[in-house]
């Protein structure tokens, strides 16, 4: 088994209460049904907006600034037997509902 980053990018999170309360309720069934199909490594967290993008020593600004479709708005950490697995868990997240896409990156296992 490998494990692989789910970045969560694009979509659009506004609207009503009653329409964000569906919302998170879809992504907490996502995710629990991830866990009981023994995948989930790490439900992670939401992003908030705002950050520092750092270059070097010398050069820390304000950002990342992105168009909406590329800003990250989270992550969560699967273990699948490989990249098409993975992929396929993916198909299922709720943020398809709003626009948004689900990048999949394998993680380059390191030992130190």
């Amino acid at each position: 088994m490998s494990q692989f980053l789910y970045l969560y990018r694009g979509g659009d999170s506004s609207g009503t209460p009653e329409m964000m309360q569906k919302t998170m309720q879809k992504w907490m069934a996502w995710m629990q049904d991830l866990g009981a199909k023994g995948k989930l490594k790490d439900q992670g967290n939401p992003l908030e907006a705002g950050g520092k993008v750092v270059k070097k020593k010398t050069a820390i600004t304000d950002g990342p600034f992105a168009e909406a479709k590329d800003i990250v708005g989270g992550y969560t950490l699967i273990e699948a037997k490989d990249i098409n697995e993975a992929a396929a868990l993916a198909a299922g997240c709720p943020i398809f509902d709003n626009g948004g896409f689900v990048e999949v990156r394998p993680i380059l296992a390191m030992s130190m």
